[in-house]
């Protein structure tokens, strides 16, 4: 549970850092291909990763290719989805990914569907969709196929690296080697497509990577901590890292950045709440309401 809100914690200082740097007018990209080689650094002097061998890694090549493209490509096609079809309708398509990770608990990693899951699920999907809900969200606007597109990208996308992340959790000792390799690799890929756009590095870009790998490294290391502490409950790690990062993120941007909660909002943060409760405490309630 502490790896859980820590991941939440390090994910909502990202999102606010990433919201800061766009106010500021700070060069996101080149912040993100920085955070890269950041990560790296941070990898090999915390993990340590055993390099002795390098043949173990090949039983998991397929792992760390996946996140070393997708990593770096789901970032662009957010950044082009946030162009196109706006950050609310973005953001709306990143949480709702929720449910590929979850049917995955089932199909995948074989979890058997308890009461209290499918109720806590019921909660949170209910939750989702209220703290999603903006006002202007009801007026109807006709979706062009390439927002259309990108939005499903964006869906696709977050989904499967969270569930390759849960594969990452299942590889033992060798998960911090993964990860290096796909850190590199996201790195490289970073960097070739800002070369290939002819960029000029600034200041602010590069100080913005170093804070940003930081807190990427920490948030993604205790998320797959989470995943090996209650690793046969993929489940409540899948829908407690979004429920928490989505409630939180809601409560400091009102505080921090005077963004306004709808009353439907308010409701569905004691929504997620309940779904929480229902996730992770259901046997005791069950046994309070008995």
């Amino acid at each position: 549970m502490l790896y859980l809100l820590a991941s939440i914690a390090c994910s909502v200082a990202v999102s606010v850092l990433l919201k800061i740097a766009r106010r500021q007018q700070i060069p996101v990209e080149q912040a993100v291909a920085v955070n890269y080689i950041v990560a790296v650094v941070l990898t090999m002097l915390v993990l340590k990763p055993d390099l002795s061998n390098p043949a173990q890694f090949l039983p998991t090549w397929w792992l760390f290719a996946a996140l070393g493209v997708l990593l770096p490509t789901v970032f662009v096609i957010m950044g082009r989805a946030v162009e196109a079809a706006g950050i609310v309708k973005s953001d709306a398509a990143q949480r709702l990914s929720l449910f590929l990770p979850v049917a995955a608990s089932f199909i995948v990693f074989g979890e058997t569907l308890q009461e209290g899951r499918l109720i806590g699920l019921a909660l949170a999907f209910t939750a989702l969709f209220c703290l999603l809900w903006k006002a202007d969200s009801g007026k109807k606007s006709a979706a062009a196929p390439q927002q259309i597109g990108l939005l499903l990208g964006v869906w696709a996308g977050y989904g499967i690296i969270d569930i390759l992340f849960k594969q990452l959790a299942q590889s033992g000792t060798a998960f911090a080697g993964n990860l290096l390799v796909a850190f590199c690799l996201a790195g490289i890929l970073m960097f070739a497509y800002l070369s290939a756009k002819g960029c000029r590095w600034s200041k602010e870009g590069i100080i913005g990577g170093v804070l940003l790998g930081a807190l990427n490294f920490l948030n993604i290391v205790t998320y797959i901590s989470a995943h090996q502490a209650m690793q046969d409950n993929p489940t409540l790690v899948f829908a407690g890292m979004n429920i928490g990062v989505i409630c939180a993120g809601t409560l400091v941007g009102a505080w921090a950045f005077k963004e306004k909660i709808s009353g439907l909002n308010a409701a569905a943060i004691c929504i997620a709440l309940a779904a929480v409760a229902c996730l992770f405490y259901w046997d005791t309630l069950r046994g309070l309401l008995a």
